[in-house]
């Protein structure tokens, strides 16, 4: 049967059930929906072997049936699945923030700032991470498809932009991988050093790929279990800084805010020479936080990259982004505030820890303090749980990693056979490859576990502000063709605040923070090649993939989209279809 006589059938056998003042406005949106699914069938005809979207094809559909493995107007193979529920939108989101820099790393900035400096840094890089999400938020709600925000980069803005975003992206996914690959080792060598370090990152990463060879709504339930840890340890480590706090430890030591008062605004001098002036040195304290909180906190571009496989996008996505603002509040300040309350930022174990790269749990503000209080047991816990927290993290970073390559050949930024995906909607080659980034890890094999954490966190931070930069330049574009044409397009699911002003200041934020990042390696005692090009080299990348493919790979003809001109209602179709066959009672009814 035809796909249109389908479409026929469904809508007339449910058009009694909706309200009479909606006929007529109901039959309008059939007419419509008809005449294109009966062009868009003529059109597939002469073409039935698909076409390479950088060519102009709009009508492969980037959903599929989310009840079976059908699939509508699309080849065998080469589409993911609409499985993710609501549940799993909203771990995964918890999932990919949460890693060990939240319960261990934290201790960093603890100790070189003090608890007051590392509350109102976080406190403070909070605020641009809200307005970029929130910006985020509007564009891929509206459009939720797989890749959102880079296949809006292209559509709003201009292919250099999306070639370069879409390559920074993925590159600061997949190098995240082998971070947490190599915190699951260090957090291993709190207990013993006696094995190979080669053991964890082969049972990791086949791990990963037993996990990512399944369909995604295993995936989705793997996650949700994992991030449930993840959420059972941050709270109950919240609950161990309150009872402690009060008494409730084997030594009864009511010590409430004490160790939060001692230093907690600390003077630091990364070239040692205390000569510099006191306000000097409680400026770079507080910035060596600002800093460890850039390279922290994470926004919602995560939850983006669920887009295009969760099953009711405008309703679920929404919601999920609003989330954002509660784990910023709850787990980031929370743990700042809980680690301030619970070690001091002189004391002598965590100075040593510091000092010395303690693996691991060794060096976290909270098992300092369990050790402290002659807690015994819970130290071990703690470790077992940050295990899973790492391991959890990497899993979600295979995901976006694999979804972004998988997005980019969707729009001819890499070749072909990573849009290819198997029964189970997996795009399998762009897995595979984005795994291989897990070889990264072996490093540690010739260096200290923690100089390799330092490497990559450098790398991370840079490409994570880049991102958050060109997050804020697409939705300004978005935005300015949404509201030219928002007459003849659907509402917003998700509205943000005080557009464009709250764009402009995310990315005034970011592009200041990637500037001031790495300022320590331009003190004449501290400059190293090395540490320049780990915290700049993603800039120099980034701005040359961008020039090259603006004037080489395209010789100037890459021009910047008229907003008038950008055809959302291609693209929109797709969701239409996918919210009447699924949640006709929700349907809402767009017109052009």
């Amino acid at each position: 049967m035809s796909k249109e006589f389908e479409l026929e059938g469904k809508v007339s056998s449910r058009i009694k059930q909706v309200k009479p003042d909606y006929e007529d406005e109901i039959e309008e949106w059939y007419e419509r929906v008809s005449t294109r699914e009966t062009e868009s069938t003529s059109r597939n005809r002469g073409n039935r072997h698909g076409r390479d979207m950088r060519d102009g094809d709009e009508d492969e559909y980037d959903v599929v049936s989310v009840d079976d493995d059908s699939r509508t107007n699309l080849l065998p193979n080469i589409r993911t699945h609409r499985k993710l529920l609501n549940r799993h939108v909203q771990f995964i989101a918890i999932s990919g923030v949460i890693g060990t820099a939240l319960f261990v790393a934290i201790g960093k900035g603890l100790y070189y700032g003090g608890a007051g400096f590392l509350l109102i840094a976080f406190a403070m890089w909070c605020v641009p991470i809200l307005a970029i999400t929130v910006s985020t938020a509007e564009m891929v709600s509206f459009f939720p498809v797989s890749s959102p925000f880079l296949r809006l980069a292209k559509k709003c803005v201009d292919e250099s932009l999306a070639v370069m975003a879409s390559w920074n992206f993925w590159f600061l996914e997949c190098v995240q991988i082998p971070y947490e690959i190599v915190s699951v080792n260090t957090v291993i060598h709190y207990w013993r050093d006696d094995y190979n370090p080669a053991i964890p990152l082969v049972v990791q990463s086949v791990m990963y790929i037993l996990i990512s060879v399944c369909a995604v709504k295993y995936y989705g339930e793997m996650e949700f279990w994992l991030a449930s840890f993840k959420i059972v340890l941050a709270v109950g480590l919240f609950f161990f800084t309150l009872v402690t706090m009060v008494g409730g430890n084997p030594k009864h030591d009511v010590y409430g805010f004490r160790n939060f008062r001692i230093d907690s605004f600390k003077k630091y001098y990364p070239d040692g020479n205390d000569a510099h002036s006191r306000s000097v040195g409680y400026f770079q304290g507080f910035l060596v936080c600002l800093i460890r909180a850039a390279a922290t906190i994470a926004g919602g571009e995560y939850i983006a990259m669920l887009a295009g496989e969760v099953k009711e996008p405008r309703k679920v996505l929404p919601k999920a982004f609003r989330q954002v603002f509660v784990r910023l509040t709850v787990l980031f300040l929370g743990s700042c505030l809980c680690v301030g309350i619970v070690c001091s930022s002189n004391d002598p174990a965590l100075t040593a820890a510091i000092s010395e790269s303690r693996p691991g749990a060794g060096s976290s503000p909270y098992v300092i303090a369990m050790n402290n209080l002659g807690i015994r047991v819970l130290p071990d816990i703690v470790n077992i749980a940050l295990i899973t927290a790492a391991f959890s993290a990497g899993n979600a970073y295979t995901y976006c990693s694999s979804r972004t390559l998988y997005g980019m050949a969707l729009d001819g930024y890499a070749p072909k056979i990573f849009k290819k995906c198997n029964k189970q909607g997996v795009p399998m080659f762009a897995v595979a490859v984005s795994l291989c980034w897990a070889l990264i890890s072996l490093l540690q094999l010739n260096s200290n576990s923690a100089v390799v954490l330092n490497w990559l966190i450098n790398i991370i931070v840079s490409s994570q502000l880049i991102n958050f930069v060109a997050l804020c330049i697409i939705y300004l574009h978005f935005r300015r063709a949404y509201l030219l044409q928002q007459d003849n397009l659907p509402g917003l699911p998700f509205k943000s605040w005080w557009q464009p002003w709250t764009a402009i200041f995310g990315m005034s934020c970011s592009v200041a923070m990637i500037l001031i990042q790495g300022y320590t390696v331009f003190f004449p005692k501290l400059w190293k090649a090395r540490d320049f090009l780990f915290y700049y080299l993603m800039v120099f990348i980034d701005v040359g993939i961008y020039l090259f493919y603006k004037f080489v790979w395209t010789h100037g003809k890459d021009k910047v989209k008229d907003p008038t001109l950008i055809d959302f209602s291609e693209d929109l179709r797709e969701i239409e279809e996918h919210e009447l066959e699924h949640n006709f009672d929700k349907f809402k009814f767009y017109t052009n």
